[in-house]
């Protein structure tokens, strides 16, 4: 990607999907809301997943119809993880992007999504057909991008076969995902090169699970490598519920704020509603 135009994707979804202490529908949708007026570029928002999965997420369409897009930036994407998932969101003329988890781990796609890597290429097919249909843009998770702990097979010779055939597929947008926290600095200076070299008209975004000793390093690595597209969540919560019991938490958006910053970029957030973010974020994760 040859610009330095940054796109900050905030995450509560992820944030708020592993609390097993069911949130009220009002208070995330208050939550969300505050952080509609920030200025990021895209709100990871809910998921449009079996209740039973995630149960956290059961109320993503009361919350959507309680949040007012009306004088935001930010544009709002929900997850989907099978065909009726993604009919529904498309449904949904607020939702601008639908997010399909994709793992080159076998174990965890079938974890995840009930389903094989080869059914899971073909679902991304289909999802982008709706998607053409609808009027939305997909976005494809590469899940376990970085490794896995079950011993699946991982090279970046891997990631990159199952690209090639999304890229085939007609995917534009991607975000190689450190599921369980497998990523190190090398592993991203190396790896994301590599894919941005192979696919130069293609949207290579990150969205790292990290522990906060490793998350500014990790930060760093990325930035330097060429990556201008970042999931993160408001002090570093959340994690995937599907890939193992201890969580490792998402990268801290103030953090990632805060490197961003001292490269003298200019990110045109609303600070003030930053702040009023993180002061009512103790009402969803505690203080």
């Amino acid at each position: 990607m040859g610009t330095n135009k940054i796109k900050l994707i905030e995450c509560p979804r992820d944030a708020m999907q592993g609390i097993h202490k069911f949130i009220p529908t009002e208070l995330k949708a208050e939550y969300l809301n505050t952080l509609l007026q920030v200025g990021f570029d895209t709100l990871d928002f809910g998921s449009f997943v079996s209740p039973r999965a995630v149960p956290q997420m059961q109320d993503t369409r009361k919350v959507l119809s309680r949040l007012d897009i009306s004088t935001t930036v930010t544009r709002l994407l929900a997850i989907v993880a099978n065909l009726r998932g993604a009919e529904e969101a498309a449904g949904f003329e607020e939702i601008s992007y639908l997010g399909f988890p994709f793992s080159v781990s076998e174990t965890f796609q079938q974890r995840n999504t009930n389903s094989s890597i080869v059914q899971s290429a073909e679902m991304v097919k289909r999802i982008l057909e709706l998607c053409d249909r609808n009027g939305k843009t997909a976005i494809v998770y590469i899940s376990m991008g970085f490794g896995n702990p079950y011993g699946d097979p991982w090279t970046p010779e891997v990631v990159k076969h199952w690209m090639e055939q999304l890229v085939a597929y007609g995917v534009n947008i991607f975000a190689l995902s450190d599921t369980t926290g497998e990523s190190t600095p090398e592993k991203i200076s190396t790896l994301l090169p590599l894919l941005q070299d192979c696919f130069i008209d293609t949207e290579i975004g990150l969205h790292l699970h990290s522990t906060p000793e490793t998350s500014r390093e990790k930060i760093a690595s990325a930035y330097n490598a060429g990556c201008r597209r970042f999931d993160s969540a408001l002090r570093g919560f959340g994690g995937c519920p599907m890939a193992k019991d201890e969580l490792t938490g998402n990268l801290a958006t103030e953090e990632l704020i805060s490197y961003l910053s001292e490269q003298g970029l200019e990110l045109g957030l609303d600070m003030k509603k930053w702040q009023e973010a993180m002061v009512f974020s103790s009402s969803i994760f505690g203080p």
